[in-house]
Order: structure tokens, then C-alpha cells, then sequence
């Protein structure tokens, strides 16, 4: 099957023209034709009526993809849009998701734990436009012809996530580089065009920082890279103000192997935390707790909400290779969490995932202002006793009521992608790993796409 990606301006011509055949006139005729009569509009007056003729339901189905169409996606929207749903807004923007979709919907659905959806009550007609969406992840698609109670399979061509501007939408990502992690190189394995991989102000979506005094990882990119030469940005510029971060929808911060709190003075922890209170999404891995925990040592050096999240030990001891972590399953997404990693084979028994370079910073979480998604029982670590929440969410800005917040903030007390290194010595990507993905690095791809959905009304 050929790919039915098209742009919007297609997809809005369509709209213009979805009514060219309107089934309801109230006659006889129009109910034994099994179109719903009356009070239709637009692709509306095609929605079939099978379950009135003993037939199956109009269907179109698939499985969502990452980029690189080969790890499949949990809870990402599929549906038909009522109206041309429009262009995406730029920057950090407040998305809850009791808004609903963009350009509402004649039929919506949710991609399940392995990634499959199968979308009812689809319009019987030619040309139907179909979106699949997570946050500022988007491709749109125009079925060529849908039939009447049966139902059509997408290619995976079709239902991965658009690895580059031509193919859809996506959202403008600013990753830090850190000499104790290195999540720049997750999009790669996600299979986003390098490309979309530049320095800051470039024109891809993926856009690259470092701190250039103090815990630098990977600086300045290989010769003859897609997405351009030259040094990358510096990170202390990023996040000196709110208005240098809300040109992203996301910033990643790789842990740089200690807290440097020079580097982020009481101005910049206040110019993170306004743009996550906007409606930014910011992922911090280990010693990036100083955003959340504040510095150790300086009490005055912190923002007290985001603090008030977690409870924190910063001279935990750090020793162990590896670690066996549990996926806590009584948060809203643990369970469709626990589940996807079993499929995707990141876990072999449900609950449990097996990580390397765990950390202890995070002790434990306050529940009724965060969510723990994954962290150590001391009654199953090795050794016994070890306690860490490895990986924490909430959403902000946390003076306001779950459902009216508008930014998310990730937290991940280890590593997470291992396998790779990043220092300035090696240009990127020359440290990373381009091996399978380890189970924490599917556990980050989880989290990847999650991190840029809209805000619910719980955490």
C-alpha cells in the first residue's frame, strides 16, 4: 500500500469538500441505506450504521511506531478530525487534556500496551483524513477509500511517528549534554533524522547544548554531519531565562556527573520552573536533581515546591552496577507501563526491570504531588535494604489543581542510557552505542513520548 501521508493544506481541502454526499433526508431510503439520517455534518453523513445490518464495524486499525518503526507506542491519539485541526503552536504551551483534540473528532481512539489501535465507526467514504498524535508528534493522513463495515490495516509506513519535518510534526527539542550520561543519543536510536539534529538556532527540531565550564559532555558534532557543523550551545545561556527555554516544547538535561550549582544560579532555577509552570516539559537525569532537590548543602539555593515533591539523600552511596527496579503499578500509567515493557522486551517477568548505573539520590516521593513510576524495593535490591525512587513525575505549576497545570517535570535517578558515553573529546555521535536498545533505554523511549502528551488531571 502506498503511503496516504499528505500535507495540511490537502487535508483542509478535504474538509472543504466532506459534504458532497449527505445521507440524511429523512426518507425511508436513507435508513435502509444504513446512513445515519438527519442531524449529520460533513464526514459525519458517512458514518455507517453495521451494528442495524448484523455487520462488523467500520474500522481502520495499525500499530503506532517510534520513528524508527520498530518499538511500538503506547497511548498515542488516533482519530478523525471533525474540522482541519491546523497548524501546531510554536514553543511551550499549556496542553491539558481534558481540551480534547485539536479539530475535535467523529471517531477517537488510544494506541493499547502494544502499541495497536483499532478505530471504530469510521466515515465510509473516499478521501478521510486521520490523525496520529502524542503532544507535538503528529502525522496526518488521508485514506484514499474506507469500506463500509470492514475493516481497513495501515502500514507501518503510515503509523510511525515522522522522523522529520516532511513527514509531519514535530516538537522542538533542546537536549543538554552531561560527561555522566548521554541521552542525545536516544533520538538516533529512535530513528529521528540526523538531519533534525543541530546546534542551537538551527533549523533542525533537535537542538544541542552543553555546559561549557562544568561537567561538558559530547560539544560540537562529527564532520560532515547532516544537521550541520559548529560547536553546540551552552546550556548556562538555555536556561539563564524563561524566554530562551520556551522555544522548546522539551529540554532534556543529561546528568554531568555532580551538581555544579554554579552553573545554575537562583536565576536559572527560577527560569526552568516558570517555563515548566507555562506549560515546558523538562527531563532531568541524576545530579540535574539540584532543579528539584536544590543544592545540597544551601538551602537558599532550590525552588521549595519542587522540592516539597521528593525526599532527598545526596550522600547516598552510588556503588552498584546494576540493579533490579519495579515498576509501580498503582499509578494511573504503571500498569500500561509495566505491560509495554514485557512486550517490547524490556521486562521478562511484569513489574520488573533489570537497570545498570542506579543512583540514590531520591529516597522517596510525596503521592499526593508526584508519581513514582519506577524505583528500588529494599526488600528485593541487592544488596537488601537499598531504597531510590529511580524515576518520578509531576506536573506544574503545583499551586494549582491537578487538572488546571500545564508542564510536566521527569526526574531519573539513574543513568539511562547506557552503553553510551558523551565527553567534549569525542565528537557526536562518536559515543554512542548503536546496539539494540537496553530495557532502560525503552524505559526512556517510554518516557520520551509520554513527557510530551498532554497534562490530565491527575498526575
Amino acid at each position: 500500500m502506498e503511503s496516504m501521508a499528505v500535507s495540511r493544506a490537502v487535508v483542509c481541502v478535504l474538509f472543504l469538500a466532506a459534504c458532497g454526499h449527505h445521507a440524511g433526508n429523512g426518507s425511508d431510503a436513507a435508513v435502509d441505506s444504513g446512513y445515519v439520517p438527519d442531524a449529520c455534518e460533513g464526514l459525519g453523513c458517512f458514518q455507517f450504521d453495521c451494528n442495524a445490518k448484523g455487520l462488523p464495524p467500520t474500522t481502520v486499525s495499525g500499530t503506532v511506531y517510534a520513528p524508527n518503526g520498530t518499538l511500538p507506542l503506547y497511548g498515542v491519539d488516533v482519530y478523525v478530525p471533525r474540522v482541519d485541526p491546523g497548524p501546531l503552536v510554536d514553543g511551550a504551551v499549556c496542553s491539558r487534556c481534558n481540551d480534547g483534540v485539536q479539530g475535535g473528532a467523529f471517531t477517537q481512539t488510544k494506541t493499547d500496551e502494544a502499541g495497536h489501535f483499532s478505530l471504530e465507526n469510521v466515515p465510509a467514504t473516499g478521501n478521510v483524513p486521520l490523525v496520529i498524535q502524542t503532544g507535538k508528534w503528529r502525522r496526518q493522513l488521508v485514506l484514499p477509500n474506507v469500506a463500509a463495515c470492514q475493516d481497513l490495516p495501515l502500514p507501518m509506513t503510515d503509523t510511525r511517528l515522522p522522523k522529520n519535518a516532511s513527514e509531519g510534526d514535530m516538537p522542538r527539542i533542546a537536549i543538554s549534554t552531561g560527561s555522566a550520561d548521554a541521552l542525545e543519543c536516544l533520538p538516533l536510536k529512535l530513528g529521528i533524522d540526523p538531519a533534525e539534529i543541530t546546534t542551537a538556532g538551527g533549523t533542525g527540531h533537535i537542538q544541542m547544548y552543553t555546559n561549557a565550564v562544568a561537567g561538558q559532555g559530547a560539544k560540537q558534532f562529527q564532520a560532515n554531519w547532516p544537521g550541520g557543523a559548529g560547536a553546540f550551545g551552552n546550556s548556562q545561556t538555555l536556561w539563564s531565562t524563561v524566554d530562551n527555554l520556551k522555544v522548546y516544547d522539551i529540554v532534556f538535561l543529561s546528568c554531568e556527573g555532580d551538581q555544579y550549582p554554579g552553573s545554575k544560579p537562583q536565576t536559572a532555577m527560577q527560569a526552568l520552573h516558570d517555563y515548566a509552570d507555562l506549560g515546558g516539559r523538562v527531563f532531568a537525569s541524576h545530579w540535574h536533581n539540584i532543579w528539584i532537590g536544590g543544592e545540597r548543602g544551601n538551602a537558599a539555593h532550590g525552588l521549595a515546591d519542587w522540592e516539597s515533591v521528593a525526599t532527598w539523600n545526596y550522600a547516598a552511596a552510588q556503588n552498584e552496577a546494576s540493579q533490579l527496579d519495579i515498576v509501580d503499578q498503582t499509578v494511573p500509567k504503571g500498569m500500561p507501563f509495566a505491560k509495554w515493557l514485557v512486550n517490547v522486551g524490556a521486562s521478562s517477568t511484569l513489574g520488573q526491570i533489570p537497570i545498570t548505573e542506579p543512583r540514590y539520590t531520591c529516597e522517596a516521593n510525596d503521592p499526593m504531588k508526584s508519581e513514582r513510576w519506577v524505583y528500588v524495593d529494599p526488600t528485593l535490591s541487592t544488596p537488601l535494604g537499598k531504597v531510590s525512587v529511580q524515576d518520578l513525575m509531576f506536573t506544574t505549576p503545583q499551586d494549582k489543581q491537578p487538572e488546571d497545570r500545564c508542564g510536566k517535570v521527569v526526574f531519573s535517578d539513574m543513568h539511562v542510557s547506557s552503553g553510551s558515553t558523551s565527553n567534549p573529546a569525542t565528537a557526536y555521535p562518536g559515543g554512542c552505542n548503536t546496539g539494540p536498545l537496553t530495557p532502560q533505554e525503552k524505559a526512556l523511549a517510554f518516557m520520551f513520548f509520554d513527557i510530551a502528551s498532554c497534562v490530565g488531571s491527575i498526575f
